[in-house]
């Protein structure tokens, strides 16, 4: 559920939980209102009308006496019709022939006898109110203040269809209410989700340009509350990472100019000094023992370095964005072969590759043999025998694609190594400080595929030793050169 769903379903619980404890109240306190007024009104004309009428009869009454005292005090109710049963000993008589006031509880007749004041109770009767009143008619003794009863009872009922009318009104007026209410309760909801939610809007775009680069991105601050200081907070972070990430950038661009002027200063001395060890290469068998073996380690460290310098340069293309792909139309199997056979690895590695002519595509030659003689070197160098290269084609989201993999039978690439083996002048035996290799065969494999829109991955083969995975897509015949975007590698 979204933010914004959230904040309207809130408000309008909350207003609808108000609206509606209002009304109750409101009912409440206006129904209570109604009949206690009525009730009041009923006992005080009620009880007035008995101690007037009381002492113009005859006691103790007989049946004629109760007849007449009970359509005398019927004639009370002016605006309302009221029943009246008056009671003494086993005799009765009502107002209304026949009535058998079925109102009356025996519990409400029991109150009245056992009491001296007067007693009332709300009923419903065949589907309507009534109020139904009871009270003992006393005398004041001779010689005492007490006012013994004198065994007459009196009941009245009162029907209550007016206030019951007020009630229903009421309860009407009080639903037609509740409807407008909750309307300007959504109302406001949404006002107040729009408010709440442009800023936060606001700063979902101004992030998701942050993470597509543009760091110059700024929201527009507005007010002093919470969201405005977070604006606030949001532009002062973005103007911190600008600056670090400017900082960090000019820092890598010096570290690349570098690399690569002291790449290119180190050529022209490194070909003086290839041609000089070729030179004591040949004259090296004419040496002295001492003279010839360190005539020999010159020229190794010499071809090093000089490997080494090439990588540098190559690399610094790559962080310069200055590589470029040169596709050719060719046999992906029969390229693998010839690099094979370059390098004299072609009785040293197993293969497992197509016919001729069987998986053709448009790659870089050049790049595809730079990848596979690292991954192969690598193989041999790290890895065990035995060392196989495999092709084949597959189809993916993007089209046909060429898989090469080169697995040896070593002991595997340690989980901890694993993420970094295609790091820059990583090394998986961290305690030599040199090794054969210069620590980027594996990255400048990697950034040849990124070129060519593929991926790389380095895992420990089920059976042991360690499994490098190229993918390359096949371009069709049309595809024109071009350098693709990067792809990040693969390195699970």
């Amino acid at each position: 559920m979204g933010l914004r769903l959230r904040l309207v379903v809130t408000f309008t619980l909350v207003a609808v939980v108000a609206t509606v404890t209002t009304g109750a109240l409101t009912f409440r306190e206006a129904r209570t209102g109604v009949l206690q007024q009525s009730q009041d009104t009923v006992i005080e004309e009620f009880r007035h009308r008995v101690n007037t009428l009381v002492p113009n009869y005859r006691f103790p009454p007989d049946a004629a006496g109760l007849t007449s005292f009970a359509n005398d005090v019927s004639r009370g109710g002016r605006s309302q019709q009221w029943r009246v049963l008056v009671a003494y000993r086993d005799k009765s008589a009502t107002s209304v022939p026949g009535d058998t006031f079925g109102e009356l509880s025996p519990a409400m007749r029991q109150s009245v006898r056992s009491r001296r004041a007067t007693v009332f109770q709300r009923v419903s009767h065949d589907g309507h109110s009534a109020l139904v009143v009871g009270m003992p008619v006393t005398f004041a003794g001779q010689y005492t203040t007490e006012r013994p009863a004198s065994g007459l009872e009196v009941y009245l009922t009162v029907p209550q269809q007016e206030e019951q009318g007020y009630v229903d009104a009421l309860v009407t007026a009080i639903e037609r209410a509740t409807v407008p209410a909750l309307v300007l309760a959504v109302l406001i909801a949404l006002l107040a989700a729009r408010g709440v939610l442009r800023p936060v809007r606001a700063l979902r775009r101004a992030t998701r340009s942050i993470a597509e680069g543009r760091l110059d991105t700024r929201l527009a601050v507005q007010g002093s509350d919470e969201l405005a200081d977070l604006s606030r907070t949001f532009n002062e972070t973005a103007a911190a990472l600008e600056g670090s990430v400017a900082e960090l950038r000019r820092m890598e661009a010096g570290a690349r100019r570098f690399a690569a002027d002291v790449s290119h200063e180190l050529r022209t001395p490194l070909a003086a000094m290839s041609a000089v060890t070729d030179v004591l290469d040949e004259d090296a068998a004419g040496l002295d023992e001492d003279t010839a073996t360190a005539v020999r380690l010159i020229s190794t460290e010499t071809t090093k370095l000089a490997a080494l310098v090439d990588d540098l340069m190559e690399i610094s293309r790559f962080d310069a964005g200055a590589a470029a792909l040169h596709l050719d139309e060719i046999d992906l199997a029969e390229s693998l072969r010839r690099t094979l056979a370059t390098r004299g690895w072609q009785d040293t590695v197993e293969t497992g590759l197509p016919e001729p002519g069987e998986l053709r595509g448009r790659v870089d030659p050049r790049r595809l043999d730079v990848v596979v003689a690292n991954l192969v070197a690598n193989a041999l160098r790290h890895g065990a025998p035995p060392v196989r290269l495999d092709l084949h084609a597959q189809d993916g989201r993007a089209g046909r694609q060429a898989v090469v993999t080169v697995r040896d039978g070593g002991d595997g690439i340690p989980e901890s190594v694993l993420p970094h083996v295609f790091d820059r002048f990583y090394k998986s035996a961290g305690a030599r400080a040199r090794s054969e290799g210069s620590g980027l065969g594996l990255s400048i494999a990697t950034e040849n595929v990124r070129l060519h829109g593929g991926t790389v991955r380095a895992a420990n083969h089920p059976e042991g030793g360690a499994v490098f995975t190229v993918v390359l897509p096949l371009r069709p015949d049309d595809t024109e050169d071009r350098t693709p975007p990067p792809v990040k590698e693969d390195r699970t």
